[in-house]
């Protein structure tokens, strides 16, 4: 009895102690989606370990996430976990994934099996290849980009696994997009006390939040920190610029990624709830098929005619890491200006403003490289300045460590 007292006291003194100074609450966009972040910010540390102390207090209003162990209290026991998260010392995270569910993770995280090549660059940005037993057909196709990972064991196709052979990897945790495999085809096939893990890694809107939190996964804040400085440093260099263009002046842009359904008569367009789409908005440009189409959806030819715009990105599923054969980006990049009616009628054709990226190359952790040449296609005076390949190899060497020249291997953008 005696004992307990005097822990409670010591803590009655530790909370008065933080009443010495009062955390803010976030009241930015940028709230990191992890159970003990108290105060709503985008990181976990000491701040959320006071603001929960006042709020056990009453003198915080209660957050969500400052439920950090996910009981639907919020105590000392919450201060408890957010002190081993910061330490990296948890046995379980609780967060908010890419498919909009909240998940208990059970940690450490030893044993994983990788579903698709985005969410496998990340680990690797991490310097955590070693915990990876499988992956799918995708990754062991990249020797070149992946020397290790796609050594691992193949568990079949990323939209539709093998789960015999992902049970036989025997791992802790499995890592997926957000809405592929569906939970037909994965959860609901897979043991509960199996970690499933949705995060794109495709979406450049998402990007950063979410490898902030596969640090937190991971134990590996500091890479992901490193990471972050790299990103942030071109991209915001890229936003601040776009900011001072007026919308009225801002290049139209058709997004294209080959013929559609209808044959010579349609074209594929990328549209809002794409990752292309995020990509072309982000570099300022004007995506004509918004509003007009969703997603991933056919057009006609005599639409994009009418619509003349400035600019059209064909996106290729060919080139990428893998080969340095351009051929089949050449062959996209031909279909397109020789379209009937474009030739002499369409401003991009006219003025030389076509062009290829190869869709293993958009997105993915690397993808401000993407955004930069996109950029400088929509604005060539704005971005003269702005070098993707030094980018890219930059990229490659810090977070990857392969032997890899961009300038001599793979094939991005066509011409």
């Amino acid at each position: 009895m005696k004992k307990r007292k005097t822990m409670l006291v010591l803590v009655v003194i530790a909370l008065y102690a933080m009443l010495l100074t009062s955390p803010v609450l976030a009241s930015n966009a940028d709230t990191l989606d992890i159970y003990g972040n108290a105060n709503e910010d985008d990181t976990i540390d000491m701040r959320d370990f006071t603001y929960t102390a006042r709020i056990i207090l009453w003198l915080e209003d209660e957050t969500d996430l400052a439920d950090a162990n996910y009981d639907g209290e919020v105590n000392v026991l919450d201060m408890t976990q957010i002190g081993l998260i910061i330490l990296g010392r948890e046995s379980e995270l609780t967060l908010v994934d890419s498919a909009d569910r909240t998940v208990t993770v059970s940690m450490p995280i030893q044993r994983m099996v990788v579903l698709n090549t985005d969410f496998g660059e990340a680990i690797a940005v991490l310097d955590e290849r070693d915990k990876v037993v499988g992956v799918s057909h995708t990754m062991t196709g990249y020797s070149r980009f992946f020397p290790e990972l796609s050594t691992k064991t193949d568990v079949g196709g990323w939209y539709t696994p093998d789960i015999e052979a992902i049970l036989a990897t025997d791992p802790d945790t499995v890592c997926v997009y957000a809405k592929w495999p569906n939970t037909e085809k994965l959860d609901d096939k897979l043991p509960n006390d199996i970690n499933i893990i949705r995060l794109d890694f495709y979406k450049a809107t998402t990007q950063r939040e979410e490898m902030i939190k596969l640090g937190y996964l991971l134990n590996k804040r500091e890479l992901a920190d490193e990471y972050l400085e790299w990103h942030d440093k071109y991209v915001d260099g890229i936003y601040e610029r776009v900011a001072e263009i007026p919308d009225d002046e801002k290049v139209r842009v058709f997004i294209d990624s080959g013929e559609g359904k209808g044959g010579e008569t349609t074209r594929r367009a990328y549209s809002t709830g794409t990752g292309m789409h995020d990509l072309c908005v982000l570099a300022g440009g004007m995506n004509i098929a918004e509003g007009y189409v969703e997603k991933y959806a056919d057009v006609e030819t005599e639409w994009i005619l009418r619509e003349n715009p400035d600019v059209l990105v064909g996106i290729s599923y060919k080139g990428g890491y893998e080969t340095d054969d351009n051929t089949k980006m050449k062959e996209h990049y031909d279909e397109i200006r020789e379209l009937p009616g474009f030739e002499g009628n369409v401003s991009a054709v006219i003025n030389n403003r076509v062009h290829i990226m190869s869709n293993a190359f958009a997105f993915a952790p690397h993808y401000p490289v993407a955004l930069a040449i996109m950029a400088k296609w929509l604005y060539p005076d704005k971005f003269a300045d702005f070098v993707p390949e030094a980018m890219h190899q930059e990229y490659i060497d810090k977070f990857l460590g392969i032997d890899y020249d961009v300038t001599e291997q793979g094939v991005f953008i066509y011409p």
